[in-house]
């Protein structure tokens, strides 16, 4: 499983964009998808910046564990 990219490369791909690139060449610079250039870009009008939401974690060992007694 891959993690959040960093909050700085985000912020650089970002500025790239306001400063006139398109997504997908500021995603070709710097490499990342176009995709997450346009949620990146949706997180930054919801949230005010574009910090990644806190990842989940582990969720199978509930299952696998026993309940305790």
């Amino acid at each position: 499983m891959s993690g959040a990219l960093r909050f700085d490369l985000r912020v650089r791909v970002l500025a790239a964009v306001t400063g006139g690139l398109s997504h997908r060449q500021a995603g070709k610079r710097f490499g990342v998808g176009a995709a997450s250039l346009g949620r990146w870009s949706k997180l930054e009008c919801e949230q005010g910046d574009p910090k990644p939401k806190a990842l989940r974690g582990d969720r199978r060992s509930g299952r696998i564990e026993s309940p305790p007694s």
